[in-house]
């Protein structure tokens, strides 16, 4: 079967690879559509980041590039393992793409999306979204129902949107500040309308970026290159401050301005994978108890965000910005969302295209 695979930093190929085997306890999924993450691109660009290397194997799966990309994907069920009889085979469903140890402290937490030896189909090895067929644990599948595939390629990034705004405890009545209206702060924006928060905020420079802001459930946009956003966010919280504010870029001064944004005794959360070490004026934490939380991905989120989808709370639609066959995921995928990342959110592939 084809695959894309990363080889190393600019080097992603379409391979021939063997279909992989079904074992007791797993399902073999015919993937449909699976979409391009920011953290692809960032392999793509400067890796390998989390893509295991010859010299140090993933723990778990013992595999190290060239492997399979892609970890936000759905399809349909192709063959059951043994064991597996409350699935179906054509079934529409959506893989959580964890590969956890579940001996750790965090496993044996119930906090599985933070295993000591934490990988993810489509980064860590097993095989990945961008190929025709995925084999996965039965815990990690997810029907779909009625729903579509393409839109099961979205529930990936929608339930890390959903996990961050569950752990910020936002509530109908808050005010929610989100900076950043790329693919994650507009997912964010999204799962915090979904949810019933009554006033989003969103902080975004570009032009493009904005107008999209707004479609995703902005009730305002605040362009930082023309207002002082703590003072703004100040006027419209009628001099509270957000009750829940989401740094979604992984910038210092974005988590600066995220902090002193936030109401006293409110909660900034970080969505961002940061590349550098951050800096944090800790008497901005200090002097008005306002808390900083980190959330990784997701955790026991994808039925919730499945039913999201499907009660009409999210539109995911919104943000397909292309579809491609899986053999112009390099021009057609990477570059494009590389060279006009304004216009783009979500590039979904199809290996049957």
């Amino acid at each position: 079967m084809k695959a894309a695979r990363f080889h190393g930093r600019g080097d992603v190929r379409v391979d021939d690879v063997p279909e992989p085997a079904t074992r007791a306890g797993t399902v073999k999924v015919e993937v449909e559509w699976g979409g391009i993450c920011g953290t692809d691109l960032h392999e793509y660009l400067e890796g390998p980041i989390f893509a295991p290397t010859p010299e140090a194997p993933h723990p778990l799966t013992g595999e190290s590039y060239p492997l399979t990309l892609g970890h936000e994907f759905a399809g349909v069920v192709a063959e059951l393992g043994e064991g597996v009889d409350d699935l179906a085979v054509g079934d529409r469903v959506v893989v959580e793409p964890y590969l956890v140890c579940g001996r750790c402290d965090a496993c044996t937490q119930g906090r599985y999306n933070v295993c000591a030896t934490l990988g993810f189909v489509g980064l860590s090895g097993a095989g990945g979204g961008f190929s025709q067929y995925v084999v996965a644990e039965r815990r990690w599948i997810h029907p779909l129902g009625e729903l579509g595939t393409d839109v099961g390629a979205l529930v990936e990034p929608l339930a890390v949107a959903y996990h961050a705004v569950r752990l910020s405890g936002a509530q109908p009545r808050h005010s929610a500040l989100v900076f950043g209206a790329g693919p994650i702060g507009l997912v964010t924006t999204a799962s915090l309308k979904a949810v019933g928060v009554e006033e989003v905020i969103v902080v975004e420079p570009a032009a493009v970026r904005k107008q999209k802001a707004g479609v995703a459930g902005a009730d305002h946009v605040l362009d930082p290159r023309e207002v002082d956003v703590v003072e703004a966010v100040q006027e419209i919280t009628s001099g509270r401050g957000a009750d829940v504010s989401f740094e979604c870029a992984g910038i210092d001064q974005v988590l600066a301005t995220a902090i002193r944004s936030t109401r006293a005794g409110g909660t900034c959360v970080n969505v961002a994978i940061w590349g550098h070490e951050a800096t944090v004026q800790m008497n901005d934490l200090v002097f008005r108890e306002v808390n900083v939380l980190g959330s990784l991905a997701y955790c026991g989120d994808h039925p919730a965000t499945i039913a999201l989808v499907r009660d009409g709370k999210v539109d995911p639609f919104q943000f397909i910005t292309g579809r491609i066959g899986l053999d112009d995921i390099v021009e057609q995928g990477f570059r494009e969302l590389i060279d006009n990342k304004e216009e783009n959110v979500k590039v979904l592939v199809s290996p049957t295209l």
